[in-house]
């Protein structure tokens, strides 16, 4: 790929995270997977091995099965495998997140690749990528967990995986509150939202757009250049 004048990879981002009872503790890391390897296909950016263990400390002990890393040691492993993108070559990546509680650690990670020079680092939450598409995340609450949109997504992508007997609704109890807590703070059974809303339809036509949006972000991130050149006499 490099060989042939290709600068950019991505890099997808999950999760192993409980996620009620009837979505699999892959949900994030699935749909990670799935909307860059669709947007790959179609305009054939390499991507890397998706990230799938990541930062869901807030998700605490309370339910068996979510796996994390610490905010902190988040960082560190996106610092670390920017370093080994830059030496296969490449002097973009793109990081593709699919879960909420990277968000914050991710935007570190990207200020202290940016700074460090040597290699164009950006980030994308899928559910962010456009306003009609964080309309439809959204549209169940504010702190949205295994909700219509998640469980839409899975059973277009991965319906084997939907438990659909065990699909509960728990509605956002985050709103208007001055502190942040955690998920067994804050939810029954480790859900926010109204599942009981989803389809393999409406999955569909958000997959659609979110691959729309992310195949755009790859080709304005494949010719964007610094607005302005980085004088020679400014140390990063």
């Amino acid at each position: 790929m490099i060989a042939s004048g290709e600068t950019l990879a991505l890099l997808p981002i999950g999760a192993t995270e409980q996620h009620g009872r009837h979505l699999p503790l892959v949900t994030d890391t699935e749909i990670a997977t799935a909307i860059c390897q669709q947007a790959s296909i179609l305009t054939r950016v390499p991507v890397l091995p998706t990230l799938s263990i990541s930062s869901s400390h807030a998700h605490t002990t309370k339910w068996p099965g979510t796996v994390s890393l610490s905010p902190r040691l988040v960082i560190e492993v996106v610092v670390e495998l920017s370093r080994w993108v830059r030496a296969a070559g490449f002097v973009k990546l793109l990081l593709v997140n699919a879960h909420g509680g990277n968000v914050g650690p991710l935007r570190v990670a990207v200020d202290e690749i940016r700074c460090a020079g040597g290699l164009q680092i950006g980030l994308v939450n899928y559910f962010e990528l456009s306003e009609e598409i964080s309309r439809i995340v959204l549209a169940d609450g504010q702190d949205v967990h295994a909700n219509s949109a998640e469980t839409s997504l899975m059973l277009h992508l991965r319906p084997d995986l939907v438990v659909k007997s065990e699909i509960k609704d728990d509605p956002d109890r985050t709103t208007g509150r001055v502190f942040s807590y955690t998920v067994a703070q804050t939810s029954v059974d480790g859900l926010t939202g109204s599942p009981s809303l989803a389809s393999g339809e409406a999955g569909e036509r958000l997959f659609g757009l979110i691959v729309a949006a992310l195949v755009e972000k790859v080709e304005l991130a494949r010719a964007e250049a610094p607005p302005e050149p980085l004088p020679p006499h400014v140390r990063r």
